[in-house]
């Protein structure tokens, strides 16, 4: 496992990374003086929140890594971070998880009732469509993207909603659902998390390669890479949740147990969890060796994952 030596490094980048991403959101969603005003305000609300960033960040540090263009990613990146945003308000729910807070905050239907947060993460979920979709536009119109840089940036989108769709994320969502109180085999309980939570995370590194056009072999190696580290946020979460607080997490922790809900904790014991986290993460980072010291603050981000405490 690389010990990161820059880690100071790394953490100022991120920190760069945030802001950069942060700007960009609170521009995407102001609070528009229309009858419907305030749909705007919930989903600012729980877009602007807080949280760590960290797909849309995956997203910028893969294109730069590959010499691709910031600007060209940022819509994608953004809209990622919408579509996870709009799924953190839907887990909220009373029908679903029934959080009353999340990043140590009340939840959206807390604040806005529950009616306008399903309208707040529909908003979240059709308005990062439209951004992908504007931004594809205003490069065909301004004639900055060619034939195939638009077939690749179609793919792209068609890459997000599946990463985002019943393929992925709610897919995985439906298996947590029907899991509650059952133990699952230990197959269904990885396509579970793969869906769950890699999808996304995957899509955020996997989109930047299509759109540089990148070779299979580039692809290859960054596949590799989100497939482990987005299988790990996960272990992660489970892992948080069983031994974490409220206090750093900001929402409640040792539901998984009450609730008897299959995790790589409840299903396997505190330490394995642990022992595939780490495989998990040195899997991921082996993935990056052939772009040497570009990879550095990918490197660091797969351990930044595996050792935050919230």
């Amino acid at each position: 496992m690389m010990n990161c030596s820059k880690r100071m490094e790394f953490e100022a980048k991120y920190e760069v990374w945030v802001k950069y991403i942060n700007d960009a959101l609170s521009g995407i969603i102001t609070e528009n003086e229309t009858p419907a005003k305030s749909i705007y305000s919930a989903m600012r609300y729980s877009l602007m929140a807080g949280g760590k960033r960290i797909r849309p960040v995956l997203s910028l540090a893969v294109c730069e890594m590959l010499g691709g263009k910031i600007e060209d990613i940022l819509p994608y990146a953004c809209a990622i971070e919408m579509i996870h945003t709009y799924s953190l308000i839907h887990d909220d729910l009373p029908a679903m998880d029934n959080d009353d807070f999340r990043r140590g905050k009340p939840t959206n239907h807390k604040v806005y009732g529950e009616a306008r947060a399903i309208l707040a993460g529909d908003g979240l979920l059709t308005y990062a469509f439209e951004l992908m979709t504007g931004s594809m536009l205003d490069a065909l119109n301004n004639g900055t993207a060619d034939i195939d840089s638009l077939k690749r940036r179609i793919q792209a989108v068609y890459y997000i909603a599946r990463a985002a769709g019943v393929s992925g994320m709610i897919g995985g969502q439906v298996v947590d659902i029907e899991s509650v109180d059952m133990i699952i085999e230990p197959e269904v309980h990885e396509f579970m998390n793969r869906c769950k939570t890699g999808a996304l995370i995957k899509a955020a590194i996997m989109v930047p390669v299509i759109i540089t056009g990148q070779d299979k072999d580039v692809m290859d190696c960054l596949e590799k890479y989100s497939d482990s580290i987005g299988l790990a946020f996960q272990v992660k979460d489970d892992i948080l949740d069983s031994e974490g607080s409220m206090e750093l997490l900001g929402k409640r922790t040792g539901r998984d147990v009450q609730e008897k809900r299959s995790t790589s904790v409840t299903l396997h014991g505190l330490d394995e969890a642990k022992n595939k986290l780490d495989c998990l993460i040195r899997e991921g980072i082996a993935g990056l060796e052939r772009f040497g010291e570009k990879a550095d603050f990918l490197r660091c981000l797969a351990l930044y994952i595996k050792d935050r405490e919230k």
